[in-house]
């Protein structure tokens, strides 16, 4: 029963930073500060979400050569502009790959 006091606790908490940011004053949100802080929050997450899949196993540190090659693949398609599914295709790809060269 703890789980779901937490689990409603988050959503609760979640709403009322939604409500904050619906309810603040527009100078305040056209703080450059802000502004540039809305901006890196997307990002950040995201390289934190990609580091974990990346660096753990079953909740440790671990080094999978398919996952790494998946990834170089992916920085590869993306610094040549390719388009997102072309991105994922070409890391998706990579991954398996590597998973049956090296068994």
């Amino acid at each position: 029963m703890t789980l779901w006091w937490a689990i409603a606790a988050v959503c609760a908490g979640c709403y009322a930073l939604k409500l904050a940011g619906l309810a603040a004053p527009r100078q305040v949100l056209d703080h450059p500060v802000v502004r540039r802080f809305a901006e890196l929050v997307p990002v950040t997450l995201l390289a934190a979400l990609i580091a974990v899949q990346m660096f753990t196993h079953q909740g440790a540190l671990a080094f999978d050569p398919a996952r790494a090659g998946g990834l170089a693949a992916a920085v590869i398609a993306l610094l040549l502009r390719a388009p997102f599914l072309v991105v994922l295709a070409a890391a998706a790809a990579t991954t398996a790959l590597v998973r049956v060269l090296l068994g």
